[in-house]
């Protein structure tokens, strides 16, 4: 297994990598778009929703999580899971504002 170089690069730099990364995979959009549209989804809403095993969900969940876009309650034996806003909109700000300095500099 490879190691990354992570520590190479800036705080910022890292940060774009980690939300493009999760909203890299189709699986991961699909999962972030369906718990936006459906508050509280558990992993048994998101398998039959969208189609991967259980496991695969789960792992993809994590994965989404690491970066704080998904908050999670326990209810019972199930994790219910909704999008935190407040991380969603740094993400989208993150992102944009990389775009933006990205067309700023090609144009000059």
């Amino acid at each position: 297994m490879g190691f990354t170089k992570k520590h190479i690069f800036t705080d910022q730099i890292n940060t774009i990598a980690n939300y493009t990364k999760v909203i890299g995979h189709p699986a991961r959009v699909a999962i972030i778009q369906h718990i936006s549209e459906n508050k509280n989804c558990n992993c048994n809403d998101l398998v039959k929703a969208i189609g991967l095993a259980q496991p695969t969900i789960s792992q993809h969940l994590a994965e989404i999580r690491k970066t704080g876009l998904l908050d999670q309650k326990v209810k019972g034996k199930n994790l219910y899971y909704t999008i935190n806003k407040d991380q969603l909109n740094e993400c989208r700000r993150v992102v944009n504002d990389f775009f933006v300095k990205t067309q700023v500099s090609c144009s000059k």
